[in-house]
């Protein structure tokens, strides 16, 4: 079973990230080759569970999520099952104004969909979406804020 692997780090609190993560809806704005997310209830254990159609090499494939594993700003950890069987895991660090996110993925390729012949482009396409994925979400929170919200400070810039 591969791994990808990639981490990122972000100027804003992890309450935040972490909080932005947790919808399910929210991951289609970040990751480029998923293509929906439905049906999104939450769970009596405050995770999720939501249905996803995903594109890898032109083929749209269809499958279930649910967050199997939850730690309050620390950690989430969906399964998914379907076309695509894997566990998608974000880990958060906080450091003081920034927030550590690292993202971990396993998952099963489906070769009788791609060939044998396609298991490496297959690898190295999805370790350059996960680090697309990070840097979607950095994007998100440091392109979207305020300065003065970045700096976390009270003084006045003077621009001359």
């Amino acid at each position: 079973m591969p791994t990808v692997e990639n981490e990122v780090i972000i100027i804003a609190p992890v309450e935040k990230v972490f909080g932005y993560l947790r919808q399910p809806s929210n991951l289609q704005k970040i990751w480029p080759s998923l293509v929906d997310i439905t049906n999104e209830t939450i769970l009596a254990s405050g995770g999720y569970s939501y249905q996803w159609t995903y594109k890898m090499s032109g083929i749209k494939l269809t499958g279930t999520g649910e967050c199997v594993d939850i730690k309050q700003n620390s950690l989430l950890s969906s399964k998914n099952t379907g076309a695509i069987n894997s566990t998608v895991s974000f880990r958060f660090q906080c450091m003081g104004i920034h927030t550590r996110v690292i993202l971990t993925i396993d998952y099963e390729i489906p070769l009788p969909l791609l060939g044998h012949f396609a298991e490496n482009i297959v690898l190295k396409m999805n370790e350059k979406e996960a680090e697309l994925i990070l840097d979607n979400l950095r994007i998100i929170f440091e392109e979207s804020q305020p300065l003065s919200s970045i700096l976390n400070t009270n003084s006045i810039i003077k621009v001359r």
